[in-house]
């Protein structure tokens, strides 16, 4: 009798389970996407990479010309290293007494004044090579090498490990849903396969015409398994 009952009690547990694991449709997209810029203007010098290709975080992927800042930033350099051994040679006089207060203070001044126009030089430089701010992959190029790049975008980066799997879902499921809760993830075919993701995102305003909500989950994608842009199954919990 006992054994029946707790057979009776699997199956009632097993069953509430089933009555709120739920099922919805969704979408995988990119976590980010960058429209890349340039801080400022000028004519591009070179683009090093091509739509598909895969980028890290830091990476040259445009360059500006730069020869005038390049040979300010040489100047300014050796201006500074100048000033600099100006300074070591005045050091020793000073400590003797040999100079003027006022004639090493002057010094200094300009040894500091030197590395703070050098490093300005530097940024300048910097800032005419237009880098990845993410790792990921080249989406499109819009603009390339003689043309002028101002207010628009040189090209688009995407960020596809993790992916965003977007979610909409009817107000009767709001309470079936809590962020950091594990859900499957069912890309559609050809991809296939099933994945483990979390949700990231569940929203607090209800769009009250459609009586739905939004969720977004977070799904690691290691090697770029799984290509962004494509609609998946998803089941909850």
């Amino acid at each position: 009798m006992k054994s029946a009952l707790v057979t009776v009690s699997i199956l009632l547990i097993m069953t509430a389970a089933m009555a709120e694991a739920f099922q919805a449709d969704g979408i995988i997209e990119p976590h980010r996407v960058v429209n890349l810029g340039s801080p400022q203007r000028g004519v591009i010098a070179a683009v090093e990479v091509e739509r598909g290709d895969t980028v890290k975080k830091g990476q040259v992927l445009a360059r500006l010309q730069s020869e005038v800042e390049e040979a300010l930033m040489e100047m300014k350099k050796a201006n500074m290293e100048f000033t600099g051994r100006k300074t070591e040679r005045m050091e020793p006089l000073f400590k003797k007494d040999l100079l003027a207060k006022a004639d090493m203070d002057e010094a200094e001044t300009g040894k500091a004044v030197a590395r703070a126009e050098y490093r300005y030089a530097t940024e300048t430089v910097n800032r005419l090579r237009i880098t990845s701010p993410i790792n990921g992959v080249i989406v499109q190029r819009f603009l390339s090498p003689g043309e002028y790049v101002e207010n628009q975008p040189i090209m688009k980066v995407a960020e596809i490990d993790p992916l965003n799997v977007e979610v909409i879902l009817p107000l009767n499921k709001y309470k079936l849903v809590n962020i950091g809760m594990k859900a499957r993830v069912q890309p559609e075919s050809p991809i296939g396969g099933q994945y483990s993701a979390s949700v990231i995102i569940k929203d607090k305003v209800i769009d009250a015409a459609s009586g739905t909500f939004g969720v977004r989950l977070i799904l690691s994608n290691p090697g770029f398994r799984i290509p962004a842009g494509i609609k998946c199954k998803v089941i909850f919990p």
